[in-house]
């Protein structure tokens, strides 16, 4: 018996059973970023995506405007992520049993890829939809109406369960560890294991194509609007040296709409690709011999570089997740529309006087064009008491 306990301490995984306690022990940075950057991120997005949801899917911002329902569809999938992921943080880096139970186990694991991978895709409709307005106007009417938006924001939520179903039954709970693992079944073949392939195949498609992606359709936005640009200063150009004038284009609302959605996806490229490229190297840093002591490991190359990395990994991850809390300040920023909402909204519909008194009166001296008709009366793409543009 004695021979049998001296051989299970003196591997690494019966000293530290838990993934948390190792980490603490030789990666404490990882665990500590846990700790404290997603509590920032957790206040932001609790506060600001209920109010971005609200807005984009008030009747004002979604008539006749469909990229408000991918906006408003993205902060409601944020805001479950964000509450998911508390969660996780309570179970790993707090020690908290929140799922460690029958069935929990596996319904958590489904749940929390939901809402990243819906996330991720709405990124990737929204940006599609603004190439299409923008580099073939012809087919706006066509292809960016409210109802199209709504039948592929289901598609996608559609997608997205299929998509996560199979954590299911990668993880399952493990009455011996009294923890969720990895079933084993799911483990058979270590690298060419269902668990390893699964994840790699399912994560360089949703986190590392789709941005790139997202990345091309804005840089041929980008391109459109310098050539638009370019062509329209001509003309003007041309126009005054004739004498004929030349007013300013109309497009200013349909500009600033693309201003915003191009912020966003170039918000959420950046960090979401970061994270992907940084979880990639994680073959790069194997682990090193399991039966060192303490002090071995410590002095140890292999495990010190692993652990290294798992620290700028877990930093840069927690950094990288404030996509899921900050497009708020984005669409504040960049949405005037936006912007006049939410102050409608902390007036309560005019209830609080003074707050209301200073909305109306910068209410009164705009009329404002639509960014498109989304299929809605002709009429109304000219002139309007209220756009919906963003």
């Amino acid at each position: 018996m004695a021979n049998n306990t001296t051989f299970d301490l003196s591997h690494l995984l019966y000293r530290y059973p838990s993934r948390t306690a190792l980490l603490e022990e030789f990666a404490p940075a990882a665990p500590l970023a846990d700790k404290i950057v997603p509590p920032f991120w957790y206040f932001i997005g609790f506060l600001g995506n209920p109010i971005s949801a609200a807005v984009w899917l008030g009747q004002r911002m979604r008539r006749n405007n469909s990229s408000a329902i991918y906006l408003g569809a993205l902060s409601i999938a944020d805001l479950i992520f964000l509450f998911l992921h508390l969660m996780y943080v309570l179970h790993m880096s707090w020690g908290h049993d929140i799922y460690n139970a029958e069935i929990s186990c596996e319904i958590f694991h489904f749940a929390f890829y939901v809402p990243q991978y819906l996330s991720t895709f709405l990124v990737l409709a929204f940006t599609a939809e603004r190439y299409v307005a923008v580099c073939h106007p012809f087919l706006k009417e066509k292809l960016c109406t409210v109802q199209r938006a709504v039948v592929v924001v289901f598609s996608l939520l559609a997608f997205s369960l299929v998509l996560s179903s199979a954590q299911a039954y990668i993880w399952t709970f493990s009455a011996p560890e009294n923890s969720c693992n990895v079933r084993p079944e799911a483990a058979v073949g270590d690298h060419w294991s269902f668990w390893s392939v699964w994840n790699w195949v399912t994560d360089i498609f949703a986190f590392g194509l789709v941005p790139l992606t997202v990345l091309i359709f804005n840089v041929l936005v980008l391109k459109e609007i310098y050539k638009i640009s370019r062509k329209d200063a001509l003309t003007r150009q041309h126009s005054q040296i004739n004498g004929t004038g030349g007013g300013r284009s109309s497009g200013g609302n349909s500009s600033a709409s693309t201003v915003m959605l191009l912020s966003v996806s170039s918000y959420f490229i950046f960090t979401q690709l970061s994270a992907t490229i940084i979880n990639c190297l994680n073959s790069s840093f194997p682990h090193g011999e399991m039966n060192m002591t303490d002090s071995q490991i410590r002095a140890d190359k292999t495990w010190s570089s692993m652990f290294t990395y798992l620290e700028v990994r877990k930093v840069v991850e927690v950094i990288c997740m404030s996509h899921y809390a900050c497009y708020f300040f984005i669409y504040c920023l960049t949405g005037k529309h936006f912007r006049k909402e939410v102050l409608r909204l902390m007036t309560m519909n005019g209830k609080i006087q003074f707050l209301n008194t200073l909305v109306t009166k910068s209410r009164r001296k705009e009329r404002y064009s639509m960014v498109s008709t989304n299929g809605g009366p002709t009429t109304e793409t000219f002139a309007t008491n209220f756009s919906t543009t963003m």
